[in-house]
């Protein structure tokens, strides 16, 4: 799975998964990483030109995947998308709806909001246990 945003950090996948699955770096041309209104969190549009960075998280589980699925917000859409220097299609989940027009910045994710947002994920992940 390519994991562009909130899914990137050890400490969320952590809370999440339960571990930290193995991870290379990864790039998608046509691709960008956008700030969403009103959430902490992006979502991946196809713009010609742009590159979206990002991780491809390898050796998820079934399991894996339904926590993932479940996790991620309905306005997502689970799809394979071509990343450079791989053969085959990754999926990710695409944002169906509006995004703004600034890109979603991982280190003010990180300084500003990822504890709260592990602590929201740990608590999700609690309900659902």
């Amino acid at each position: 799975m390519f994991a562009y945003g909130t899914l990137q950090f050890g400490p969320v996948l952590d809370v999440l998964l339960g571990r930290t699955p193995e991870m290379d770096v990864a790039v998608a041309r046509g691709w960008r990483v956008a700030a969403l209104p009103q959430r902490l969190y992006p979502g991946l549009v196809a713009e010609p030109g742009r590159m979206a960075g990002g991780l491809v998280l390898r050796g998820l589980t079934a399991a894996d995947w339904r926590t993932i699925e479940a996790f991620e917000d309905p306005e997502y859409d689970l799809r394979p998308i071509e990343l450079i220097g791989y053969e085959q299609p990754v999926r990710t989940f695409v944002w169906s709806s509006a995004v703004t027009g600034n890109d979603w910045l991982p280190e003010v994710f990180v300084s500003h909001h990822l504890d709260r947002y592990v602590e929201r994920t740990a608590q999700w992940r609690q309900e659902r246990a």
